[in-house]
């Protein structure tokens, strides 16, 4: 296998930022390319601005930079494209669909789409998700990860382009700030918990959701990337479950550190979003083809956060 040459999209989002820097602490900052519609946050590597909208760019920067990884993270999230459907669906299907031509008339080996529990809607089974279950979702953002899951599993079937995909649960980290997702609540209580001592939840108390640390995100996203190809068997998106909670026992684990820090709920629209989703995620098939483990619980994951949040404080003081 030759030298890896990474390129991602949506970069500067709240996974971009954390797995652009992992990726070039592991293959090296030459060989990873950084791209956004919006500015650069401090890369330790190249920076390029580049709307997903505008194939004939993503092509040539993929194309003069020999790019062997496609990372494509750009996206508008749920909570945020429920309030423009047509942009979120504009965004997110064309830039998809742009990502796989390029990848495809291109020398690009592996491309990496990032799916959600968004796809998942009615009928599906609350408790535990199935890998193989009915995508109806509740929303736009939804409707466009399992559109393009299935665009990737038709360019594998139709092209032969190595397409790699993870249905994220809620992703949670303090090193990067959340994108506008139903799962956001669960970022924004730890850093209203530390610098308020108050939080004003937009789901229910008993909200239950699967998650994920930051951690495990990134290292599962990297795994399925190097794993050989002859493992991969799932062409659509892998379930990837992490932990599951409610904000009532997320909020009990914050308290072991903070002891006054109080919480209301004042669900909003995004509880309907929330409530489509399942609690929990089977994800026995990124365990068996390519060794998928989790690191954190909820107890480990509330005390890295708190900690982190508070070391970060400390550095802005």
């Amino acid at each position: 296998m030759r030298n890896r040459k990474i390129l991602l999209t949506g970069a500067a989002g709240q996974i971009g930022q954390i797995l652009t820097r992992e990726l070039a602490k592991r293959y090296g900052s030459q060989n990873v390319i950084a791209t956004d519609i919006s500015g650069n946050p401090g890369f330790p590597c190249a920076f390029e601005k580049l709307d997903v909208l505008d194939r004939e760019r993503m092509e040539k920067l993929v194309s003069e930079n020999g790019i062997t990884d496609l990372y494509h993270l750009a996206a508008i999230l749920s909570a945020t494209g429920e309030k423009n459907p047509q942009k979120a669906w504009d965004i997110n299907m064309r830039g998809t669909l742009n990502a796989l031509e390029v990848a495809r008339v291109t020398d690009v080996e592996r491309l990496f789409f990032p799916s959600s529990i968004a796809v998942f809607g009615i009928e599906i089974d609350r408790e535990k998700a199935p890998q193989h279950a009915p995508l109806i979702p509740h929303s736009v953002y939804g409707i466009s990860k399992a559109a393009g899951e299935n665009w990737c599993n038709y360019y594998f079937e139709k092209y032969g382009l190595d397409v790699r995909s993870i249905r994220y649960p809620g992703v949670i980290g303090y090193e990067s700030p959340p994108g506008g997702g139903t799962t956001d609540y669960a970022v924004d209580i730890f850093y209203k918990a530390v610098e308020e001592g108050h939080y004003a939840c937009f789901l229910n108390a008993n909200a239950r959701l699967p998650m994920i640390y930051m951690d495990d995100a990134i290292r599962a996203t990297i795994e399925l990337m190097e794993a050989p190809s002859e493992k991969i068997s799932i062409r659509t998106s892998y379930n990837l479950q992490g932990m599951s909670f409610t904000p009532a026992e997320l909020f009990e684990e914050i308290k072991k550190f903070i002891p006054e820090v109080t919480i209301e709920y004042q669900p909003d629209y995004r509880q309907d979003i929330a409530d489509s989703w399942p609690g929990r995620l089977d994800d026995q098939a990124a365990k068996a083809d390519w060794g998928w483990k989790r690191e954190f619980d909820i107890s480990k994951l509330t005390e890295t956060m708190y900690r982190g949040i508070k070391s970060l404080q400390q550095q802005t003081t």
